[in-house]
């Protein structure tokens, strides 16, 4: 197995859309699709890549907008993947209209995320090839996917290059965020490439030494 990951910028909010491939399978599994489910299907079949599940970051709309069309354009649906306390909190906030475009919800959580367990890139999977940790802070029940094989974890908006997600929306918590960040962001080895929701790529070695909201 060598995996690789794949960056597309969506939607009008520049959102982070990653497509965690197996390259010798061709199995795919995409996180965080936003908006323009359309183009993540194309991109995905224009690359021979097989779309196996959907791994979600946390709830907010941005990041979840085109889970349910992304999921339902296969039979059966491919699982999606998030934290319930995310999809809960999804729940109760729907979105309908964002950004002028339509915002469909989280159709359901297939496979329900928690702290330090281990996922495949196929479904039911038994190879641990990516960590679940918990970052709740931006949103209750984020989530951070970290790849020790390509020294990478995919942030949602936990942390930016140089800056931390919000903590001014309902259900945010900026001193939980902050513990989250200490916890299971820096203490992940210095070398590990951060990949957030929006903007650019950084590591954990940087923001450590650099980040004003959070130094290690």
């Amino acid at each position: 197995m060598t995996l690789s990951i794949h960056l597309a910028v969506l939607g009008p909010l520049g959102n982070n859309v990653y497509f965690l491939v197996d390259d010798d399978s061709g199995d795919c599994v995409l996180i965080d699709p936003s908006f323009e489910p359309q183009t993540q299907l194309r991109l995905a079949s224009e690359q021979g890549w097989q779309l196996r599940q959907i791994w979600l970051t946390h709830g907010h709309y941005d990041h979840t907008a085109g889970a349910k069309t992304v999921s339902e354009a296969f039979s059966p649906p491919l699982p999606i993947a998030m934290h319930p306390d995310g999809f809960a909190w999804e729940e109760t906030h729907p979105e309908g209209m964002k950004m002028g475009m339509k915002v469909d919800p989280v159709p359901r959580p297939d496979i329900p995320l928690t702290h330090g367990m281990w996922l495949d890139v196929l479904p039911g999977g038994s190879r641990k090839i990516v960590e679940v940790r918990d970052v709740s802070g931006h949103n209750p029940g984020s989530v951070l996917f970290y790849i020790p094989e390509l020294e990478m974890a995919v942030v949602g908006d936990a942390i930016f290059k140089g800056s931390i997600g919000r903590t001014d929306f309902e259900g945010s918590d900026h001193t939980l965020l902050l513990k989250n960040i200490r916890e299971q962001i820096y203490t992940l080895p210095d070398e590990t490439t951060l990949l957030p929701g929006h903007g650019p790529a950084t590591t954990v070695g940087f923001e450590k030494t650099n980040n004003p909201f959070v130094r290690g």
